[in-house]
């Protein structure tokens, strides 16, 4: 069974909180996502492997350890998760992007692709799939799907928040992958919008509502 890692760090607690707020623009609320998004990928990548490496500093040669083994990819679903994808990288610059783009149907709550675009060696990568908000968990367990017959074998899911309705349907369709939550909210309402949640993170972010 996958791991479910609430991240209880007093800072995304608190830029949560700020976050939720109605009374936050976009410009606010597009920083705070970001933020969150980087102090949740310093977080999320704490088992990272590394390897020792010799360097010489100005003043002898020494061991220094770095990253090893597989390389990162970040991949947003779209279009909230674009919001997330600066703070992942201002930690790993050197992850490459991928994009999925899914939508709800607003008759049947279902997910509906209508983009993919990856990573040539995305395979070879451990994946971040990102998006603010894990609602019904349709979308992404839609994405990793996608991603895993693509043959990507490594990934990880994190969110800002979520319902527990969503994490339960992540962990049955993929018990292999591991998610990672900022903060873990009560329930869906009638119209499968997270409660308390923030209201519609995409349409927050871009100032679309």
């Amino acid at each position: 069974m996958s791991k479910v890692i609430v991240m209880d760090h007093p800072l995304i607690q608190h830029k949560i909180g700020w976050l939720r707020r109605i009374e936050t623009g976009s410009k606010d609320f597009r920083t705070l996502v970001s933020e969150i998004a980087m102090l949740m990928c310093y977080e999320a990548t704490r088992d990272l492997r590394l390897t020792d490496v010799e360097i010489e500093t100005p003043i002898c040669k020494t061991i220094v350890r770095e990253l090893r083994g597989k390389k990162l990819a970040v991949v947003p679903i779209l279009r909230a998760g674009l919001g997330m994808v600066d703070g992942m990288l201002n930690l790993i610059p050197a992850a490459k992007v991928g994009h999925i783009g899914l939508y709800r149907d607003p008759e049947t709550k279902k997910p509906v692709e209508y983009y993919c675009k990856l990573p040539e060696d995305c395979s070879e990568r451990e994946v971040f799939v990102v998006d603010p908000m894990l609602a019904t968990g349709g979308s992404a367990v839609e994405a990793i799907q996608m991603l895993k017959d693509k043959g990507v074998k490594n990934i990880r899911y994190m969110c800002i928040i979520a319902a527990p309705e969503g994490v339960k349907l992540m962990q049955e369709a993929h018990t292999d992958v591991d998610v990672y939550i900022g903060a873990l909210d009560d329930h869906l309402n009638e119209d499968c919008y997270i409660v308390p949640g923030l209201g519609d993170a995409g349409d927050r972010i871009f100032g679309t509502k």
